[in-house]
């Protein structure tokens, strides 16, 4: 029985020696040690944000968009194309211009209030987005009637008190329907012409469009789709999500 325990407290013995000239290793090269964890993780780090690719958001001109929604006059143009200056009326009565939404990220889309398809979806969604960015300063939304005879500032103020909008974030617009179709299709790409006869006739489409703060599109959007995922084009929680990175990363 002393033989074993003698065996035992000889192995333990040989352990602690072990382990103490492990320490006494450790010791002579802790800084070497440091050094390489520290450049280990370095050199992770680096791998991770390669094989990571950053986000980035597209600036669109009139030659990326379907030729449907862009007027012949500015169809190419590939470079610096920016929301032109514009003057239209809100649902309180008050002249909208570029100078209300200078320095802004913004979602602007078209519309009319007896519309009874599409329109009804599109402005749920746009006060559910209304509710996502309320408390953001930088970003605002901007809605265009593509009836401006018909959607008349009292007509527009019934329907903003009808949806939940908010003034201090949201525009509801009416103007002089030329002006409200060369914006549509000269500087926003995003509304068809019909076979009318009528002068600036227009189709809306259900696109919402970003547009960041130097005024430039950003991106197209779904303005009928939440969250459902369809292949070749993006819903509205895609948009919300590239509105955060925009604020977040915009000067």
């Amino acid at each position: 029985m002393c033989r074993i325990y003698s065996m035992i407290i000889g192995r333990c013995f040989l352990i602690l020696q072990k382990l103490f000239a492990m320490v006494q290793f450790l010791k002579k090269y802790k800084l070497f040690i440091i050094v390489l964890f520290a450049l280990s993780a370095v050199i992770l780090f680096l791998f991770n944000t390669a094989l990571t690719p950053k986000k980035y958001l597209q600036v669109y001109t009139p030659a990326d968009v379907n030729p449907e929604l862009v007027d012949s006059t500015v169809q190419y143009v590939a470079k610096n194309h920016k929301i032109a200056d514009f003057s239209f009326t809100n649902q309180n009565g008050k002249t909208i211009t570029q100078e209300d939404y200078k320095g802004k990220i913004y979602v602007a889309d078209f519309f009319f209030t007896t519309c009874p398809t599409i329109c009804p979806i599109m402005t749920t969604n746009m006060a559910w987005l209304q509710e996502q960015i309320k408390n953001d300063p930088k970003v605002m939304l901007l809605s265009h009637s593509v009836t401006p005879d018909i959607d008349s500032v009292p007509v527009l103020k019934e329907y903003a008190l009808k949806k939940g909008v908010m003034d201090s974030k949201w525009n509801l617009v009416t103007g002089k329907k030329e002006d409200i179709y060369y914006i549509a299709r000269k500087s926003y790409l995003a509304v068809k012409t019909t076979n009318s006869s009528e002068l600036y006739d227009m189709v809306h489409t259900e696109n919402f469009i970003l547009v960041d703060s130097q005024g430039r599109i950003r991106g197209f959007y779904n303005g009928t789709n939440l969250d459902k995922e369809v292949e070749g084009e993006k819903n509205m929680k895609q948009l919300l999500e590239d509105i955060k990175w925009l604020s977040a990363n915009e000067k």
